[in-house]
Order: C-alpha cells, then structure tokens, then sequence
C-alpha cells in the first residue's frame, strides 16, 4: 500500500483519477496496525475502482492540520480532489467496504 506525504499528497490524492482512501495513520497507534491488512486487501480487490494510501501524522502535521484529522486510524475518501467521506476507528473489512459502497 503506497504512502504519501506532505510534499505528494496534491499529486497522490487530489490529482487522482481514481477515488482515494486516504489512511491517517500513526506507528504507535494499534487500532491503525490492526487495519493494515485490511486495507491491502481492499487495495487488492479494489484496485481498479479505488486508490488506498497511508499517511503517517506524526512526520506530515500540514496535511493532518489541513483536514483537521484528531483522532486515528481516521479515513477519508478523496474524488475529485475533495474529501467526500470521513470515518474514524478500526473496523473489519466488510464494514468498510459497506462504507464505501455510495462513494466508489
């Protein structure tokens, strides 16, 4: 699952084709770990539909500033180079998919 930063997150996320799930993620946090692999199978099954993509608060604080992120693992759809969906905290894959239904 590819990572952006501070410096890419225009080219990456908001000049996307595709809808992006942007991960605001951080090392220390559990609930974020645990989503690792959820997320690669949703990059993996929706690859064709929907960009995934991490993005470590810790080491790029404007973009989390930006878009107001307080809390992780939050995530945030990105089409259009606009947030469209926002959801924060852990949860299975299913559930998930289920949230991104109406934005794919």
């Amino acid at each position: 699952m590819a990572e952006v930063t501070d410096a890419d997150f225009e080219a990456e996320v908001i000049g996307a084709e595709l809808p992006v799930l942007v991960e605001f993620t951080a090392d220390w946090c559990p609930p974020c770990r645990q989503m690792g692999p959820v997320l690669s199978a949703v990059a993996e099954e929706e690859g064709e539909r929907l960009k995934v993509v991490q993005l470590d608060v810790d080491t790029n604080p404007e973009t989390t500033n930006a878009y107001q992120v307080l809390s992780m693992p939050t995530f945030m759809v990105f089409r259009g180079g606009e947030p469209v969906k926002a959801m924060v905290g852990a949860r299975p894959k299913r559930r998930l998919l289920e949230e991104l239904a109406d934005v794919l």
